[in-house]
């Protein structure tokens, strides 16, 4: 199951959307940023249904 989620690059601010892949479970990943190509890690955490996306930058 794909989700889309609009976040906030945390390096330089530009909105951005993410396409989330729900049937793995939690994840923790690493993608960079399409607009300032800095790396961000996403924490999704889901039950399959309901979900919340974190993203912070790399070195926090």
């Amino acid at each position: 199951m794909l989700e889309s989620q609009d976040y906030q690059c945390p390096y330089c601010g530009e909105g951005v959307e993410a396409l989330l892949d729900l049937s793995g479970g939690d994840q923790q990943y690493i993608e960079d940023c399409s607009v300032c190509c800095r790396p961000i890690v996403f924490d999704l955490r889901t039950d399959g249904s309901d979900w919340q996306l974190d993203v912070r930058r790399e070195d926090e």
